[in-house]
């Protein structure tokens, strides 16, 4: 007997612009391909500059980071974009079985938040980029993709703009669950960014890049540019703390290993067992 077939979207949002994201996006889908009992099969979309939108076939979309803002561009990709998301929200909504399971990384996640008035997208006072800690919410506690993970866990971040004041009584009324917090800095007079939204059994987002593996941020911060940005905003000291937490198998290593693994395993799963009742 053939075996059955998930197909999954990712959805690239760069722009043609050179990062380590989509690399980690493909290694962690060949990871879990291998570990699956079934073909997966997967095709990149070059949202942003070649326009190219999906339709709503696929079971697994992954929607990717990427530059610049994500405030209203008036680009013709947006409304494409959005319209697609629109169109799997709905899916689910009218239908028990079969559903499909999407996943925004930062980029992404803001777009999304922006289009569904969840809460201001702003720009940020400072950039954010390198390694650090992410705090679950008392809902957070109970996000099964975080149940492997401490309290804090580390990520890598890496943004000029975020997600802020969530509007709580929309979140309450579609269902929506805040389940992680930017870092605490009670001697900065600035709120914490909202990081991650569960926004349905089979929609979440993250502000974070929880694709993000060692090797990838090991060359980024050996940039002269990234070295003298972090250096510059942190301390030297912190340059070499966040350097050190790439080989601490407790922190983006944990993070890279459990998030977006667990995301997929569980909606492969959740096809597969769809698949068999149709």
């Amino acid at each position: 007997m053939d075996q059955p077939v998930i197909r999954v979207a990712v959805l690239d949002l760069y722009n043609r612009v050179t990062n380590e994201g989509m690399r980690g996006i493909r290694a962690l889908l060949y990871n879990e391909k291998k570990r699956t009992d079934a073909r997966v099969r997967w095709d990149l979309y070059d949202i942003r500059n070649a326009e190219e939108i999906p339709d709503t076939s696929y079971d697994v979309y992954i929607s990717s980071g990427g530059p610049g803002s994500p405030l209203q561009s008036g680009e013709p990709w947006e409304n494409k974009y959005f319209s697609l998301i629109d169109k799997l929200w709905e899916h689910n909504l009218n239908n028990n079985d079969q559903k499909k399971h999407v996943f925004f990384i930062c980029h992404s996640f803001q777009l999304i938040c922006r289009h569904w008035k969840i809460g201001d997208v702003t720009k940020r006072r400072s950039t954010a980029f390198g390694v650090f800690p992410i705090h679950q919410t008392e809902e957070g506690e109970a996000e099964p993709l975080f149940e492997k993970l401490p309290e804090p866990f580390y990520a890598v971040d890496s943004r000029d703009y975020q997600v802020v004041q969530p509007n709580m009584s929309l979140m309450e009324t579609e269902g929506f669950r805040l389940v992680a917090l930017e870092k605490s800095r009670p001697h900065v007079e600035l709120e914490r960014a909202v990081m991650a939204i569960r926004f349905s059994d089979e929609f979440i987002g993250t502000q974070f890049h929880p694709e993000a593996d060692p090797q990838g941020m090991l060359r980024y911060f050996s940039r002269p540019d990234k070295k003298e940005f972090i250096v510059k905003n942190y301390g030297e000291k912190k340059y070499f703390e966040m350097v050190d937490y790439l080989d601490d198998p407790d922190k983006i290593v944990l993070t890279q290993h459990t998030i977006l693994p667990t995301f997929l395993r569980s909606s492969f799963s959740r096809v597969l067992e769809t698949a068999d009742c149709v």
